[in-house]
């Protein structure tokens, strides 16, 4: 008698040789990477292969509902009025800076079915942050809702072409309904996209990914997909939510391109979160799938959601950001048949998708874990002197494979990148087992309700008052966002600065997530080390209820 097939058999019998998903080591911008060997349809292809779903419904946004076929036309018409109106070409970079809706998808497909790069402007930054992303990218166009175009207005932008988002989308349906596909020499390795991530510097950084990491991240789906047939499970066509921005790759790559190249549906929460409007969606439009940030999760738990049948979500994933045991475990109360599909993953923008998956196994045995390597990524974990560890010892994490973004724009062709093609996280963790367990995302970085927040960002803000010494930022820990931001401010001795001055400065250059909820003035100069360097654990850096400014 045979023994059943084990994950593990049915893995590698679908990477082996001469299948479809066969993984291959090869050489990729000049280093040896894991790629799936028969991946060789850029963006612009797929878009054109996604018509043979042809009537079945895509997106959903709002009162507008589009069949792959629809979404595919109207893209193409998009394409080709940037090529004919402002003369975009292969290279160029546009920029899409506007909040969630069916205009953003489909500049983006239109950008690059012709070659060119989508920049994805964060569509919440304020003033110097959109300067600084347009001044670094240097768009041929700027593709911006109403909502940026205001703010745009009080920036230094003037020699960009901006544009509108919305009359320039709904203009190409009507001027092009015959649009034909755009036949641009595009390869695998050719930039994409540009999504913008913080550096530890406090300056964001433009993180470049080719069309290989984008589509590999959407093949990642397939892939698993094919592993949940071949374990003799259905795969029923499902309907997705999209509630983060379109300028993360959770809601780009891993859901909105991913859904495109595996048939399913895609249901587009519009404005800003709430927590109402996502449970009459999930009921409304029966949501299958959600992939959610930690702290929609705890505004879904303070609700009373006895009202609302959600039993057609299947399946909840926990992105972008830690997760504490305490609320998987207050889920998993509240939403039993979730228990099952509850799971975790752990990337970053630069991993263009998730770097590992925690199982809802694997979650239930250790909460802290964050899961095994997916397909084609390998993760090491290195000391402070580059060596490998072995399994159980702490060090930065390590990510290599076809997922790796190229490289930070502007910073050598494949800036951030060593050279042996792997990528330094700077978070601190350790393998058991195969398993990644993290101790820390970035030591010094804030995680507020999924977005990052970079302390030496938020004190370049403050430091560019002239009445503020010094200061030191940091997180401390909140039930509803996972981490707060926290400051500690030394004033000039003749300041007469009040906290409520400081917000004001602080509105002028900073997205609000990225602004400290408490502050506290101190008249002592932050404790240093013997090189200059602030004591981060100064067991004095704490902050009281009496400092909440916001």
């Amino acid at each position: 008698m045979t023994s059943p097939r084990t994950k593990e058999d049915i893995f590698a019998e679908l990477t082996a040789p001469d299948s479809l998903f066969e993984v291959r080591t090869e050489t990729v911008l000049g280093h040896p990477s894991q790629v799936f060997h028969n991946l060789t349809t850029t963006l612009g292809g797929v878009l054109e292969e996604s018509a043979r779903y042809g009537d079945a419904e895509y997106l959903v946004a709002g009162d507008l509902r589009l069949s792959y076929l629809e979404h595919r036309d109207w893209a193409r018409a998009t394409a080709a009025l940037l090529r004919d109106r402002h003369g975009v070409v292969k290279g160029d970079r546009v920029m899409i800076l506007g909040h969630n809706g069916p205009e953003w998808l489909l500049a983006f497909w239109a950008i690059t079915s012709l070659g060119a790069i989508a920049v994805a402007g964060n569509s919440m930054g304020v003033g110097s942050e959109l300067e600084h992303q347009i001044s670094l990218t240097e768009p041929v166009v700027v593709l911006a809702d109403r909502d940026l175009q205001e703010r745009l207005a009080s920036c230094d932008v003037e020699g960009e072409h901006i544009v509108s988002l919305e009359q320039t989308v709904a203009y190409a349906r009507t001027q092009y309904p015959d649009a034909q596909a755009i036949t641009a020499d595009v390869g695998l390795d050719d930039p994409a996209v540009i999504i913008f991530t913080s550096g530890t510097t406090g300056r964001p950084k433009g993180s470049v990914h080719s069309h290989r990491n984008v589509v590999t991240a959407a093949w990642f789906h397939l892939f698993s997909d094919a592993m949940i047939r071949a374990m003799g499970m259905e795969r029923p066509r499902r309907t997705y939510l999209l509630v983060s921005p379109l300028f993360h790759i959770a809601s780009l790559h891993n859901l909105a391109v991913a859904r495109i190249v595996t048939g399913d549906r895609v249901v587009m929460s519009l404005g800003k979160f709430s927590v109402s409007n996502i449970l009459q969606l999930i009921e409304s439009e029966r949501i299958t799938n959600w992939g959610a940030v930690p702290t929609m999760i705890a505004r879904v738990l303070a609700e009373d959601t006895s009202a609302y049948d959600l039993t057609s979500l299947r399946t909840l994933t926990v992105n972008s950001a830690p997760s504490s045991p305490t609320l998987k475990a207050a889920f998993r109360e509240r939403f039993p048949w979730l228990a099952g599909s509850f799971s975790t993953t752990y990337g970053l923008t630069e991993s263009s998708s998730a770097a590992t998956v925690g199982t809802p196994a694997m979650l239930e045995a250790d909460p802290e874990s964050v899961g095994t390597p997916i397909v084609t990524m390998e993760v090491e974990i290195r000391g402070d002197d580059g060596t490998v560890k072995p399994d159980g010892e702490e060090g930065e994490v390590f990510l290599r494979g076809a997922l790796v973004m190229m490289g930070y724009y502007g910073m050598g062709e494949r800036g951030g990148i060593d050279e042996n093609g792997w990528f330094g996280t700077g978070d601190i963790g350790r393998i058991e087992g195969g398993e990644l367990r993290l101790r820390s995302r970035r030591s010094d970085l804030i995680i507020r309700g999924a977005q990052n927040v970079y302390p030496a960002e938020v004190e370049n803000a403050l430091a560019a008052h002239p009445e503020i010494e010094e200061s030191i930022v940091f997180g401390v820990d909140d039930e509803e966002w996972g981490q707060e931001v926290a400051a500690i401010i030394v004033l000039t001795p003749e300041s007469t600065l009040t906290i409520d001055d400081i917000v004001a400065h602080l509105e002028q250059r900073l997205a609000r997530y990225k602004r400290p909820t408490f502050i506290r003035l101190r008249a002592e100069p932050l404790l240093r080390n013997a090189t200059g360097k602030v004591i981060r654990k100064d067991p004095l850096l704490v902050v009281t209820a009496e400092d909440r400014v916001a």
